[in-house]
């Protein structure tokens, strides 16, 4: 066989080996925008990046065994999860209170009237059927006005199927919108 068509051969088989692989499916939070109104004190609010436990700020969506073991469940988030919860609770604070709100860094001027914090110590979908978002958020204003802080564990029950990536992106979703509810009722 000469030099060429062993290279054919080689790329051929690279080929399929590639597209045998084929891309990780990943999972999204599906958006639903959230019912409920309250009015805010703040014409206007930034949302600073959501921080993470090491574990949650990976691309892999994690679970937590009955042992207490958190392990990487197989399947990906399809964004980063601190840049997909900024972005929720940007978008659901803003249909919540009405006001202009943006994640960081801030687009417009002048400068927001309040920031909104967040920090996560627990991301997790757990053996019980749950998804499980806790840690604290802290409401800050820029000139004036009352600063917050509060804290916070969400339990939300995956529907259908418990280790399904797809049911545990939609109760992540339905946690964090619950989130928004919370800093706009207890912090703004």
């Amino acid at each position: 066989m000469t030099m060429l068509k062993l290279s054919r051969l080689a790329a051929l088989g690279l080929g399929l080996l590639v597209a045998a692989c084929g891309p990780e499916p990943r999972f999204a939070s599906p958006i639903s925008p959230p019912e409920a109104r309250v009015a805010s004190a703040f014409p206007s609010l930034e949302v600073v990046e959501v921080t993470l436990p090491s574990y949650a700020a990976d691309e892999q969506i994690f679970q937590r065994g009955a042992d207490g073991a958190i392990a990487p469940a197989g399947t990906l988030w399809a964004d980063l999860p601190a840049r997909a919860i900024t972005l929720q609770l940007s978008r659901d604070l803003a249909v919540i209170t009405g006001v202009t709100v943006a994640p960081e860094p801030w687009p417009f001027r002048p400068f927001p009237a309040a920031r909104v914090d967040v920090r996560l110590e627990e991301m997790l979908a757990t053996s019980e059927g749950t998804f499980r978002l806790a840690g604290q958020y802290f409401v800050a204003p820029e000139a004036g006005g009352r600063a917050t802080a509060g804290q916070f564990a969400i339990v939300e029950p995956i529907q259908g199927d418990t280790g399904s990536a797809a049911a545990i992106a939609t109760a992540r979703g339905r946690a964090v919108a619950r989130l928004a509810e919370q800093i706009a009722r207890e912090g703004l």
